[in-house]
């Protein structure tokens, strides 16, 4: 009876996924020659838009400014990701403690 929950829960892991993957790449095909563009871009159009004027940006990024220039693609993608895997890191820490904290708690309360 076990073995045929697992089967089961493992087909809807199996289901889920080709789902989430298909949500992910369906829009590259349905969507052929669209631009898929930052907010940044979107948010300097609209002011143009509703000002008449080039937008023009109030500061220059500080990395930019050390370089000289603008900053390649991938190594902002890098940056990017380096910071999301930190943020990610940092509240997967505290989640843990705060699981491993009710564990003990609730050990404690056991055995008293």
């Amino acid at each position: 009876m076990e073995r045929a929950g697992k089967k089961r829960n493992t087909a809807l892991v199996v289901v889920l996924l080709l789902c989430v993957a298909l949500l992910a790449i369906a829009p590259l095909f349905l969507r052929k020659g669209a631009e898929f563009g930052g907010s940044d871009d979107a948010g300097s159009v609209m002011v143009e838009e509703v000002t008449g004027e080039a937008y023009t940006p109030w500061f220059t990024p500080v990395l930019e400014s050390l370089l000289g220039g603008e900053i390649p693609g991938e190594v902002e993608s890098l940056i990017f990701c380096l910071q999301t895997g930190i943020g990610v890191g940092i509240i997967a820490f505290f989640m843990g403690r705060l699981v491993e904290r009710k564990k003990q708690e609730e050990k404690r309360n056991d055995h008293h």
